[in-house]
């Protein structure tokens, strides 16, 4: 790609930008999103971006100045402005509702035998042992248990023997659900790019975002290292897990309780000669 037409600063994060957005175009490429398709939702989220980001005094920019501050042409803005007002364009996925439910199993005490692993359950609480009902209640009470029971064994999450319920996987990300699977895609992501702006723009509160990066490395090796990442990873994140719901128990009712959280871990390996960039 050309640099020209851009500064020093431009240049430098157009050519991340690049980096970052090549994996991304891939996916899309591969279920199907044409460039214009592509195109008219960038349009939509400059103007989006635009408009939460930089209202003064709760006053939305005009269209005037989202079209200074974007290069969106003006027609276009209004039209999606107007499209905005008429539309709820809020995306819904039970996702969410599943990982919390897993989440709880994996690391409440209640919810865990005598070497810590996510015990069986009866349908039902019985003779003081919470049961999968009570599990779901937990977390949502508006939604009926049976239709988590039923979806779950549908994705072979779960199993049944004896009448106890035994969870499959700990993990919740579904191989046969494209939409979880890009619900986490979208939120996982979201949440690390955001870190990094945000440590590029409030440069006094940085946020956690740190990485290790060695090349040259056999395959053996790779192999030794993600075994360690995995055990460390995980061992983290249950550990955070437990202290979060412990603190979201607690704090869930307050007046102040209007922040949100998210720790990620990821790996990623591959070939040298694969590489763009070393």
């Amino acid at each position: 790609m050309s640099q020209s037409g851009y500064n020093k600063t431009q240049a430098a994060l157009v050519k991340a930008v690049t980096l970052l957005c090549k994996p991304l175009i891939r996916l899309l490429i591969e279920k199907g999103v044409t460039f214009p398709q592509f195109r008219e939702l960038m349009k939509t989220l400059y103007v989006d971006v635009a408009n939460e980001t930089f209202t003064q005094d709760n006053i939305q920019p005009s269209d005037s100045r989202i079209f200074v501050l974007t290069g969106v042409h003006r027609k276009d803005i209004k039209r999606i402005r107007e499209q905005a007002d008429l539309a709820d364009q809020a995306i819904s996925s039970s996702a969410s509702l599943n990982g919390e439910i897993v989440a709880r199993w994996t690391s409440m005490p209640e919810y865990l035998d005598e070497k810590g692993k996510p015990r069986k359950l009866l349908r039902s609480a019985k003779d003081n042992q919470p049961g999968f009902d009570q599990l779901v209640s937990s977390v949502n009470k508006d939604v009926r248990p049976k239709v988590i029971l039923d979806e779950w064994l549908r994705l072979n999450m779960l199993s049944i023997k004896d009448d106890y319920i035994s969870l499959s996987r700990t993990a919740y990300v579904s191989n046969k659900e494209f939409n979880d699977m890009a619900y986490y895609l979208g939120h996982n992501v979201h949440d690390h790019l955001a870190s990094c702006v945000n440590n590029i723009l409030v440069t006094d509160d940085p946020m956690i975002e740190r990485s290790v990066y060695y090349a040259s490395l056999t395959e053996n090796s790779v192999n030794k290292l993600r075994n360690i990442a995995n055990k460390k990873g995980n061992d983290l994140l249950q550990h955070l897990n437990k202290q979060a719901i412990k603190l979201y128990d607690a704090d869930k009712l307050k007046d102040d309780a209007n922040y949100r959280i998210r720790l990620g871990v990821y790996w990623f390996q591959t070939p040298l000669n694969n590489e763009e960039t070393k």
